[in-house]
């Protein structure tokens, strides 16, 4: 039986059934036309991982699943081994049986940050832009969300949250192999819609926030996090090539732009809940995840701009509703 199953089901009984049919066709393509040849192997190691159930979770203060003694024997150093096979481990952490995946990023810190500020999920549908593997989306289903529905078209963050999803078995979340230009237009059936870390990496942002905001349905809430510059109504930095080393960043406005544009697209109530400069332990190369990371990303000698001499990263979080 597909992970998606109930997935599948539950957005019938919501009245989505033409999106169903279409994410469960996109789903089938996606998983089966790996472009880079790795998914074969990937799902014959996932046949490797033991099969145990009826593990204790936490999703409420962390991801944490079980312990060692669930294990029943298997050779905890073999798990590990089977874990890395899905490097990098970008967000997290996660702690599963007795095993600390250090993340590169320390993604709680975040979600400690944005909580306080954002209407309580409990009940609500929740649609995860751009999630990675899952890890917000837990959190989530934590906070008693009746559904999420984390989209992520990189294959490899999608088998971690299989991995997970294995274990604790989750009857309200699910990552799918999709990015948002797959979805419907005008879908208008989630409560809350997160996009964390996607603004910037958009050629067009307020074509961004317009797909987000088609969907909400009347009176929910956008959760936004990105990038973003000190400066003034208007200011919006244009890298002229890469910025931190990422080729595909293409604005980051000022705080008072990123209203702006928020407002403009029609976006109600619109808050801006945190700013935070991204610091080296919160975003850090470990042994999950040993790729360059932050530290290399900025000027060795003024850590207050990146390598090629902008601003260091600054994130900040706003919140917004749709008009009823």
């Amino acid at each position: 039986m597909s992970v998606y199953q109930a997935l599948y089901e539950h957005l019938d009984e919501i009245g989505q059934q033409d999106w169903r049919q279409l994410v469960e066709l996109q789903v089938e393509q996606k998983l089966a036309s790996d472009g880079h040849g790795k998914m074969a192997g990937w799902q014959a190691v996932l046949a490797q991982f033991p099969d145990i159930t009826d593990v204790e979770t936490d999703l409420k203060n962390a991801v944490k699943i079980g312990n060692k003694t669930n294990l029943n024997g298997f050779d905890l150093t073999r798990f590990i081994e089977l874990l890395q096979t899905f490097h990098p481990w970008r967000k997290g952490p996660y702690s599963i049986f007795d095993i600390e995946i250090d993340t590169e990023w320390r993604s709680d810190w975040k979600w400690d940050r944005l909580i306080p500020h954002i209407q309580p999920l409990k009940g609500r549908k929740v649609l995860d832009v751009g999630g990675g593997n899952g890890y917000h989306g837990w959190r989530m289903a934590g906070e008693d969300a009746e559904l999420v529905v984390g989209i992520d078209p990189t294959l490899v963050f999608v088998m971690q949250y299989q991995i997970m999803q294995k274990y604790i078995q989750a009857n309200n979340h699910y990552v799918l192999p999709i990015g948002i230009e797959h979805l419907p237009s005008n879908l208008g059936c989630f409560d809350t819609v997160f996009s964390m870390g996607v603004l910037y990496h958009r050629r067009s942002p307020l074509d961004h926030l317009y797909e987000l905001k088609a969907c909400l349905r009347p009176g929910g809430e956008l959760v936004l996090e990105t990038l973003i510059i000190d400066g003034e109504l208007g200011m919006s930095l244009i890298p002229s090539d890469r910025y931190a080393k990422m080729r595909n960043v293409w604005f980051l406005p000022s705080d008072e732009t990123m209203q702006h544009w928020l407002q403009r697209c029609g976006f109600k109530n619109v808050q801006c809940v945190d700013i935070t400069d991204t610091s080296l332990a919160e975003q850090r190369s470990t042994d999950w995840m040993t790729f360059e990371s932050l530290v290399d990303f900025l000027d060795p000698d003024d850590v207050t701009k990146t390598i090629e001499g902008y601003p260091a990263p600054k994130r900040a979080i706003y919140t917004a509703t749709v008009p009823k």
